[in-house]
């Protein structure tokens, strides 16, 4: 049987090696927050740098050029279970990053949060360690620069209905649509209206409307809404059948990426016991089961 035996290969102390001018001077450079490469005889500044040009063999010129600190990513790969010696506890990136100014890359780790948060281009800046000591870790990680913010908007206010508005809200806490059509051109508007938009006359005759109609387009909406069903949900413009011209209403009873257009729904009315005058009396429409009517 073949025994399995366990080794161990360390440096008592740490492995210790000179970093001569080029190295040295980068990385004290890194120890008082500052991001330098050195010049090539070619023009190209090399970061990290590195005491021969790697393209000609030569040695550098010795000139040192600061770059960054921002940079941007060219390619990255996903720890997803950290080591005991990776430098974040954390799922991170380890990533290629073209700091400003640079004609090379430097691998270094990307705390971006989140997977989804890494892509070639992303836009980075280190993020610096309070004590520094001479070396690559003084900066603990890169993080992405900040390209979004996030503000609550809340706005609350309160709508007197006209006498069109107040009629029709007047139905809907009887679960019913009320449209008013038009004497001149015979077109059935809802919500109910005093005036016709095409003619241009007052509106007198007033129509009941099934809760039924056909889904015309819609759009899948993907932040929450206290009034939908779930996220995502669907707001969509349904034209109940009767009517010329659809209204807007939500979508529910169905996954979100099955609605189409054409697809006949019907209201689903909040309890008789606690409709009111509001649209909140509407829950959302949900489909039939009927066959697609063309749109």
């Amino acid at each position: 049987m073949i025994q399995r035996t366990r080794h161990v290969l360390e440096f008592p102390g740490g492995y210790t090696r000179t970093t001569g001018p080029v190295i040295g001077r980068f990385l004290t450079e890194l120890r008082d927050r500052r991001l330098v490469g050195v010049r090539t005889a070619t023009g190209r500044t090399l970061v990290p740098p590195l005491e021969y040009d790697p393209d000609t063999g030569d040695a550098v010129t010795g000139e040192f050029v600061e770059v960054g600190p921002a940079g941007t990513v060219e390619s990255w790969s996903w720890a997803g279970s950290p080591r005991a010696g990776h430098p974040l506890d954390r799922p991170f990136a380890w990533a290629l990053i073209r700091l400003d100014g640079a004609d090379t890359s430097l691998l270094h780790a990307v705390d971006a949060g989140d997977v989804r948060a890494m892509r070639p281009s992303l836009r980075v800046r280190p993020r610096w360690r309070a004590e520094r000591t001479g070396h690559v870790t003084d900066i603990e990680c890169f993080v992405p620069e900040v390209t979004a913010m996030t503000a609550p908007v809340r706005v609350e206010y309160t709508v007197t209905p006209g006498l069109a508005l107040a009629r029709f809200l007047s139905g809907i806490a009887r679960g019913v649509f009320l449209g008013s059509r038009c004497g001149t051109c015979g077109k059935v508007y809802v919500p109910y209206r005093l005036s016709c938009p095409e003619c241009g006359v007052a509106v007198t005759e007033e129509v009941e409307l099934p809760d039924t109609g056909t889904v015309t387009t819609f759009a899948i909406n993907n932040l929450p809404d206290p009034r939908a069903p779930e996220v995502p949900f669907v707001s969509a413009y349904v034209l109940l059948d009767g009517a010329d011209i659809p209204m807007i209403v939500l979508i529910g009873g169905i996954p979100a990426h099955e609605v189409r257009e054409g697809m006949r729904v019907r209201a689903v009315w909040a309890p008789e016991s606690g409709r009111g005058p509001s649209m909140d009396s509407v829950r959302w429409f949900a489909p039939t089961g009927e066959p697609d009517e063309e749109v």
